[in-house]
């Protein structure tokens, strides 16, 4: 889905098991692509939204990622809506989501200590190779080489949308005009299918979406607004 895929497996596993953990994760991952990419005209999902596909006909994982994504329209007064551009577009919960599942599955298989980094959407688990907690850098959104926050944890799901890789893609759902007020918002939970989510529909309200984030339950966030402002709640994870 144009984005990049990137794996750290901490564990002191024979390197055969390692690699095999790894070919798994970016299997899905193609898989995940296969099915939901909205830039190929053969994924399941473009074939559901031109009528092609019937819901009762619709595999398992798209029926999950269209209830949830309805779900996610209600939590979020409609803020997250995947029918904002006109067409079908999940992308902003399926990437998270997607990293998610993998990183539940290499804890099932054992691989306690990792690291799932998603075009930017990251879950950690465990420690670090260094034997510390990982540590998770939050891009400056002016400056793709420098960090405006460093983030640190054993169990963290961490999402960002941005305007400074696409542009203004996401799209305000109530005015169809693209979202402005927010150039980053990073959410920091458990579920990075969620946090993905919501970052996207905080983005989309604008300046409101800080409000929005300060009433979030279970959720922290650092948000920089179009004009350089730089906010976060009290409980991000921040590093020394």
């Amino acid at each position: 889905m144009g984005t990049a895929i990137t794996l750290d497996l901490a564990d002191d596993l024979p390197a055969a098991t390692l690699n095999e953990l790894a070919d798994e994760v970016f299997a899905w991952m193609r898989e995940v692509d296969a099915r939901f990419s909205t830039y190929r005209p053969d994924s399941e999902v473009c074939r559901f939204d031109r009528g092609e596909v019937l819901l009762s006909e619709a595999s398992a994982e798209l029926r999950f990622v269209l209830e949830a994504c309805a779900d996610l329209w209600g939590d979020t007064d409609g803020f997250f809506d995947a029918y904002a551009t006109g067409r079908l577009d999940p992308s902003g919960f399926v990437k998270g989501w997607a990293a998610q599942v993998a990183s539940d599955r290499l804890l099932a298989a054992g691989a306690a200590n990792h690291c799932v980094n998603a075009g930017g959407d990251v879950r950690v688990r465990g420690l670090a190779p260094s034997g510390a907690p990982w540590r998770i850098g939050i891009r400056h959104p002016w400056d793709a080489m420098a960090t405006c926050l460093v983030l640190t944890g054993t169990d963290l799901a961490v999402a960002t949308s941005g305007v400074y890789e696409r542009g203004r893609h996401v799209l305000d759902p109530r005015r169809g005009a693209p979202a402005s007020g927010l150039r980053s918002v990073t959410v920091v939970g458990t579920d990075l299918g969620v946090a993905d989510a919501y970052a996207t529909a905080a983005l989309a309200m604008g300046v409101a979406g800080l409000g929005w984030l300060d009433r979030l339950d279970g959720h922290g966030h650092a948000v920089v607004t179009d004009d350089g402002r730089q906010y976060h709640s009290a409980g991000v994870p921040l590093a020394d």
